[in-house]
């Protein structure tokens, strides 16, 4: 009796050490879908790569998943959405037109 106990012990570690491991290896693909990453199968494939890696690449998958976000898209930004900076962009390009007409305005009156 005690070696049927000790076999079923056996095989239900054995089911959950395989299962955890499934588990962990799939948490940066859970953090990419979550994120709406934009790499999301190739950061899944990579996971399933790195079972056979013994998980070498685990993290940095970890990483590339958890670099983008929807709100700011790759890395850091200054806080300011895409929109503001071009408004800000075009505000500059036509203070630079206006200085430029300006001095080509002085130059052709010193003509």
């Amino acid at each position: 009796m005690l070696e049927y106990a000790a076999l079923f012990v056996l095989i239900f570690v054995a089911v959950v050490l395989f299962y955890g491991i499934i588990a962990v290896h799939d948490i940066p693909y859970e953090i990419a879908k979550e994120r709406q990453h934009p790499h999301q199968d190739a950061i899944n494939v990579a996971g399933w790569i790195s079972l056979l890696t013994l998980h070498v690449i685990w993290p940095f998958l970890w990483i590339w998943a958890t670099l983008y976000r929807p709100d700011r898209g790759w890395g850091f930004k200054d806080g300011k959405s895409g929109k503001e900076h071009i408004e800000r962009l075009e505000q500059q390009v036509a203070q630079l037109a206006d200085r430029l007409q300006q001095l080509e305005q002085k130059q052709e009156g010193s003509n």
